[in-house]
């Protein structure tokens, strides 16, 4: 009984102490910028997941070098509303500290980017930059 108690107890200390972190993992990123890069659904689109995730964010990311704090890729499963047309295959996003060192490291890589395109999607992507508030 006292050892089921204390793995008890250990268990809940632990999910605790984890718990308390997340806060301040969300609160690390108000002030960053964030660049969402969406491609809209349609039919007859195509969206490589495995390209997209393994070597178009990959590249991207490395031209931003230590400006880029972290990236995120989301896939599109359904819509918020039942019966509604799913709104985005997928949303690429960059969370950098310098809108104006985001611009200066993707400029000269903008037709490298481009170029790429056709080796996942046949979607125009939606670019849309904002500031994390919190």
């Amino acid at each position: 009984m006292k050892a089921k108690l204390i793995l008890f107890l250990t268990l809940v200390v632990s999910y605790c102490a984890a718990f308390a972190q997340t806060p301040k993992a969300i609160e690390a990123e108000k002030g960053l910028i964030k660049i969402s890069v969406m491609y809209p659904y349609a039919e007859g689109k195509t969206f490589n997941m495995t390209y997209y995730q393994t070597k178009h964010m990959p590249m991207v990311a490395a031209y931003l070098g230590t400006n880029l704090q972290k990236y995120t890729i989301d896939k599109g499963l359904s819509a918020g509303m039942p019966g509604q047309p799913l709104p985005f295959a997928a949303i690429g996003t960059f969370y950098v500290k310098s809108l104006s060192e985001y611009q200066s490291a993707i400029k000269p890589h903008l037709d490298a980017i481009r170029a790429d395109f056709p080796n996942y999607t046949n979607i125009t992507p939606v670019i849309l930059v904002s500031e994390v508030i919190k």
